[in-house]
């Protein structure tokens, strides 16, 4: 396993219907990202997000090759669309299903390959057996270069990767100094061992960062401006993605801002070195104890 570190951030666009953005300044704000260095584009079929992507896209024909797009399948919402549920929202990781939701995000994406599909959530119905013969099959046709998934645990995984003849390539998961569920269980080992770097959502704790209120944000205020100064950060954002960042498993991280004045110092983030007491400095703050 080794991420270039062009790689490590990732732009999520689960908010997209929300940011209020035309295509053409969507397609602009696209382009500052790539000036960033940020290439690599979140998306999934119940983020309602492809198609306005797909537009703006559009407006460049150059983008799409230096783009790599990452969608996901599996959940059907109730909603009008053709892989929308009738009446009970509910996962749906079927043959067809599949199939159906990849070439759905195509047509709205307006492309004919994405670089990475992944199934959203686990299916407690899933028959892998099914899974593998769709991946087989987008694998084949050139529609998909590459699988993983999101939201698994650790058996899942591996019980969905023994069925399969191509390799999963990440698991998304949550992990944040309000989450740190992965460091016990199991996750992180599974990544590390696996090869597979791990994509991570709501890392500044989808903003309890920011909220003053938050019993973990007032005992990690003070311990993340003291590394900051330390290091030379100038956030602490900054100092919460470098804590991110260390974990031997090269985890990826997804932004979920539309703001590239945001976005961008988070870039410089992948620089920064956190000492290993530095880092425990900030899980014991987050937890609320030190080691035993």
């Amino acid at each position: 396993m080794n991420v270039n570190i062009n790689d490590r951030l990732i732009a999520g666009f689960w908010r997209t219907s929300l940011w209020g953005k035309s295509s053409k300044e969507l397609n602009y704000f696209i382009n500052q990202l790539i000036e960033c260095g940020i290439t690599t584009f979140d998306h999934a079929y119940v983020y309602r997000s492809e198609a306005a992507f797909g537009e703006a896209m559009a407006h460049s024909a150059s983008l799409r090759e230096q783009a790599k797009i990452i969608t996901k399948c599996g959940i059907r919402g109730v909603g009008p669309g053709s892989l929308d549920a009738k009446n009970t929202s509910h996962y749906d990781s079927d043959k067809l299903t599949i199939i159906k939701s990849v070439d759905n995000s195509l047509k709205d994406l307006k492309t004919d390959y994405v670089d990475t599909l992944l199934l959203h959530r686990p299916d407690y119905l899933m028959n892998v057996q099914e899974v593998n013969e769709a991946f087989n099959e987008l694998k084949r046709s050139g529609k998909v270069r590459d699988f993983g998934v999101s939201n698994f645990n650790v058996t899942q995984f591996n019980l969905l990767q023994s069925a399969l003849d191509v390799k999963l390539c990440t698991n998304q998961i949550e992990f944040s100094p309000f989450n740190t569920e992965a460091l016990d269980n199991g996750l992180f080992d599974q990544c590390y061992k696996n090869q597979v770097s791990p994509m991570i959502w709501s890392c500044l704790g989808g903003g309890k960062l920011f909220d003053e209120s938050h019993p973990v944000t007032s005992r990690l205020t003070k311990v993340l401006n003291e590394i900051a100064e330390e290091i030379g950060a100038v956030s602490i954002s900054q100092v919460v993605y470098a804590w991110v960042f260390k974990m031997p498993c090269q985890p990826r991280i997804i932004t979920g801002s539309s703001k590239i004045e945001n976005i961008s110092p988070l870039v410089d983030s992948i620089h920064l070195t956190l000492s290993k007491e530095q880092w425990y400095q900030i899980w014991a703050a987050a937890v609320g104890h030190d080691v035993a």
